[in-house]
């Protein structure tokens, strides 16, 4: 058994996601600020008709913000009922990884701050945090972004 994830970077880390939790990657575009929006939240974008809320996975994982580059991407997610964009540093590929190549996370990694690691892959000389999606954002967080939506 394997699984197909999409790998991107966070400040020289390697992530990685289930490919069917990502819906689509666009590069950066216009993002519009919402004042008292939490602070993770980069703002709002217009994606096809669609206003999409942005929000900056960096300042999600208490990483040091950074300004975007050329290689920034938004991973535009499904979180329960609202689409959401995620700003990582770029997106690298898309890689099958077979079921032996991935631990659990480290007993240090379980909680309930970090309960949406998932796993560790062990890739050649690189080691790629898994994630769910679905837990980067707590249920009320989620009811936030839906009504910034």
């Amino acid at each position: 058994m394997e699984q197909q994830l999409v790998v991107f970077e966070l400040a020289d880390e390697h992530y990685g996601v289930d490919i069917s939790t990502v819906e689509s990657i666009i590069k950066m575009q216009e993002i519009t600020r919402i004042p008292h929006s939490p602070s993770f939240v980069e703002g709002i974008t217009n994606l096809r008709g669609l206003v999409l809320p942005v929000i900056d996975l960096r300042k999600r994982f208490g990483l040091e913000p950074v300004e975007t580059s050329r290689d920034s991407r938004i991973m535009v997610v499904a979180l329960g009922t609202v689409k959401v964009g995620m700003i990582v540093d770029a997106v690298s590929e898309v890689l099958r990884v077979p079921s032996e190549s991935i631990e659990p996370p480290p007993s240090m990694t379980t909680s309930s701050r970090a309960n949406f690691i998932t796993g560790i892959a062990k890739l050649n000389d690189i080691l790629v945090i898994l994630l769910d999606m679905s837990k980067i954002l707590t249920s009320d967080e989620q009811i936030e972004l839906t009504a910034v939506a």
